[in-house]
């Protein structure tokens, strides 16, 4: 039980594909570490209701094999995640809705949603890219897109957060200090400058103590929070998104912020985290 008296839970988005299937191997050891309960979701959306002006989508047997497959695409999730660890508690949801909407609806309850990067299920509503970045755009609570290829269990590849110098960055800290915690790995903290071009040598170095001071600031206390994690502070002159992408290359997660752009935004990120979901070599956690 968490502080709000209800259960634990890490949900993943399954469509049958092998992306879903990555995306449920990753949240195995997570939902583990957090002590939750891992819930498998599946969604599909389908009726035999006709609306006026326009066709039937099609007859009752049609509607009865996509929920055969999706039901097909749940259970082997399941199977997978009972492989990796029987002693998890894993739920199986199937729900009548598009798969966007139906995780960002389960988000509310949930500590982590995970999702993979690009999934190529047979369902009709597979979660396509598109849906992740939605999903990641507006769920409750933090997002993970299972991106890259699977490290090697011994791997101490560091965790990589993105700190932008202002306080909206604080809960990507947090999630990025926990995660470095529970994995024993170490955080590299990244922040990032443009400005104009410097020539002369005290000019660039007064620009580079000022850039630092952000990232100085905001990693403050975080280093007696969490006295075991060893942090690395990176200053690049660079956007921020090159400056991640290069450093999601050689991590085994990466951690930004997102400030979101209103209800009315439809599927869209900042350019960092929209960068992130669709290139980055490692999974992605967005923290809103």
């Amino acid at each position: 039980m968490n502080a709000e008296g209800h259960r634990r839970t890490v949900i993943v988005g399954v469509d049958g594909s092998d992306e879903a299937l990555r995306a449920v191997r990753w949240a195995v050891p997570e939902a583990r570490r957090r002590r939750a309960a891992l819930r498998l979701v599946t969604a599909f959306a389908w009726t035999d209701d006709r609306m006026p002006g326009w066709p039937g989508l099609g007859q009752t047997a049609y509607g009865e094999r996509l929920r055969t497959v999706a039901e097909h695409g749940l259970a082997t999730a399941a199977v997978a995640a009972t492989e990796l660890d029987p002693d998890l508690p894993v739920e199986q949801d199937l729900a009548l809705g598009f798969p966007g909407g139906v995780l960002v609806g389960q988000s509310r309850d949930a500590d982590l949603l995970v999702v993979g990067d690009s999934g190529r299920g047979r369902i009709g509503s597979a979660l396509a890219g598109s849906v992740a970045v939605g999903v990641a755009a507006h769920a409750a609570c933090p997002v993970v897109v299972v991106r890259g290829v699977e490290p090697l269990p011994d791997e101490r590849l560091p965790v990589v957060v993105g700190i932008d110098g202002t306080p909206l960055s604080e809960a990507a800290i947090a999630f990025a200090f926990e995660a470095a915690s529970a994995r024993r790995a170490p955080l590299v903290a990244v922040h990032t400058w443009i400005g104009p071009v410097i020539t002369e040598l005290v000019e660039w170095q007064s620009a580079v103590v000022e850039a630092e001071e952000p990232l100085a600031e905001r990693l403050a206390g975080w280093g007696a929070k969490f006295p075991d994690i060893h942090v690395q502070r990176v200053v690049a002159r660079t956007s921020a998104a090159h400056a991640l992408l290069d450093q999601a290359a050689r991590a085994q997660l990466v951690v930004v912020g997102c400030r979101g752009h209103g209800e009315m935004a439809g599927l869209l990120l900042d350019s960092v985290s929209n960068a992130l979901v669709h290139a980055a070599a490692c999974p992605v956690a967005i923290v809103r």
